[in-house]
């Protein structure tokens, strides 16, 4: 069940498994004392904690050991967050199962199923991280009082679970390093950026979506390089996007720095902002995390697939080459390198761009887009940006990837269509039951 992480050989790669989560947006607040079973009145008004909670488990669980994979993360996150989900419907059901078969348990303890689904996917998935979960499971359970109600949730959160990790058994994510990527030698072929011989998880396109049809969300490709439009790109990244560029500002850099998180890190803990200063309730606090996450996921999946049918170069290799990509308005410079290392994938689309507006299409769907909050970022400590919708940070995200020299601004256009469909397309999953 667990994909393989992508080496890491950079210090500011480093960073990202080792930066501490303080960088949250405020202190989540554990799991409430439980007595037992709550009344059907008490659940419609419960909250969000114990889901808060389990999911701030989750993302100190996911960042030291996927904190370079961030499809790995956005796999594990989406599975979590379903079963999170499933079991509290099984309590009380108010919205659509994602998977179907968890038993009904309405006198089950909330605690005890938030916490149990968690446990048991974190612990198959992150097995290396197994001593911590069990730490906060342990201390979770002991708040809850003995009884029917206690071994109710603890098997309601097995069930979720379970169903949902089954589901999810050959899906194609452990087959994603394959097959290997070999180079081409034409131009406008991906090459290998530095520092990085490889290209990263090349069936990942392959991967079994969470909610959507990738072939749904096809994009058209990259610009021909012979095109005036590729030139224009080619010369705007050139300028703004030099480890050195004298057109890039303060707080462009700024910016690039701070969005060079991983997406579902980075967008979870946007989406815990909004959660916490709209009140929602365990239930709805669950499915809002639940279709942020089958957003991303499924983000990740149709930007791959779109990435290795293009292959298209990074702009590192693209300045560097430009002498004969056949285009008379680009010129090469050998000595060329973008502020921040490119990733170990092709070009088009962005999918860090993908992510962001996928993230804030479903976001939108739940809170609207004047929502005023401040976030944090791991590969920025210290640094607060504050937003007033989604969409302005969705914009900013996608921007970074221009101001940080890792992307041409045409994959970042492109990959905010296809990030817009795939959010518009999976906040409609998991409606209110009538």
């Amino acid at each position: 069940m667990k994909t393989p992480m992508m080496p890491r050989r950079h210090a500011l790669v480093q960073l990202l498994a080792t930066a501490a989560l303080a960088a949250t947006t405020a202190a989540v607040p554990g799991p409430a004392a439980a007595s037992g079973a709550d009344s059907g009145a008490r659940h419609q008004a419960r909250a969000a904690d114990a889901v808060l909670f389990w999911n701030r488990i989750a993302a100190d669980a996911f960042a030291p050991t996927q904190g370079t994979n961030a499809l790995a993360q956005s796999r594990s996150f989406a599975i979590l967050q379903a079963s999170v989900h499933d079991a509290l419907n099984a309590i009380q059901r108010r919205y659509a199962a994602y998977t179907p078969g968890v038993p009904a348990a309405p006198h089950a303890s909330i605690d005890a199923a938030v916490a149990t689904a968690a446990r048991e996917v974190l612990v198959q998935l992150l097995p290396e991280q197994a001593a911590m979960v069990e730490a906060a499971y342990a201390d979770t359970l002991q708040a809850v009082r003995d009884g029917r109600a206690k071994t109710a949730g603890i098997a309601t959160g097995q069930a979720a679970a379970w169903v949902n990790l089954n589901r999810r058994l050959d899906d194609g994510a452990d087959g994603a390093t394959q097959p290997v990527y070999v180079p081409g030698t034409g131009p406008g072929e991906y090459q290998f950026t530095p520092p990085f011989d490889f290209a990263g998880l090349p069936g990942w396109g392959r991967v079994r979506p969470f909610v959507i049809d990738p072939a749904a969300h096809a994009l058209p490709g990259p610009h021909d390089l012979a095109s005036k439009a590729y030139a224009q790109d080619f010369a705007h990244v050139k300028a703004i996007g030099h480890v050195h560029s004298t057109t890039r500002t303060a707080e462009q850099t700024e910016i690039a720095g701070f969005w060079y998180e991983d997406s579902p890190l980075g967008w979870n803990r946007i989406a815990l902002a909004a959660i916490q200063l709209r009140r929602l309730d365990a239930w709805e606090a669950a499915r809002a995390l639940a279709l942020l996450h089958f957003a991303m996921a499924d983000g990740f999946i149709a930007g791959f697939a779109e990435k290795y049918a293009h292959r298209f170069w990074r702009p590192v290799t693209a300045i560097h080459a430009a002498a004969d990509d056949g285009n008379p308005l680009t010129a090469p410079d050998v000595a060329w390198q973008p502020l921040l290392p490119t990733p170990p994938v092709p070009d088009y689309p962005s999918t860090h761009t993908v992510l962001g507006w996928a993230a804030a299409e479903v976001l939108i769907a739940l809170f609207g887009d004047h929502l005023r909050y401040d976030t944090t970022s791991l590969t920025l400590p210290g640094v607060v940006r504050s937003f007033r919708g989604f969409s302005q940070a969705a914009e900013e995200n996608g921007a970074s990837r221009v101001y940080a020299g890792i992307h041409f601004r045409h994959a970042v256009h492109d990959g905010r269509r296809q990030g817009r469909g795939i959010g518009q397309a999976v906040a409609t999953a998991l409606p209110p039951v009538r």
